[in-house]
């Protein structure tokens, strides 16, 4: 795998786990049915886009060394 590849999946995953923090974060300020059925929805999958992209980092042998390395190196 090329060093692009593994640091566009690195970014990837880092910007996966900030879509399901802010989702879970969501559900502390829904307060209507319709808001709760949507964060639930939100947090579901955006846990399963992080979930997915994870079994792709590990398929293709990439540590969690890195991507926390990855995100040093974009940010």
């Amino acid at each position: 795998m090329e060093m692009d590849d593994k640091l566009q999946l690195m970014q990837e995953i880092e910007r996966a786990h900030m879509e399901w923090v802010t989702a879970q974060k969501r559900l502390d300020f829904v307060l209507e049915k319709e808001q709760i059925d949507y964060a639930v929805f939100a947090l579901e999958a955006a846990e399963k886009r992080f979930e997915m992209l994870i079994k792709q980092a590990k398929n293709m042998k990439l540590s969690a060394i890195e991507v926390n390395r990855g995100r040093v190196m974009e940010g």
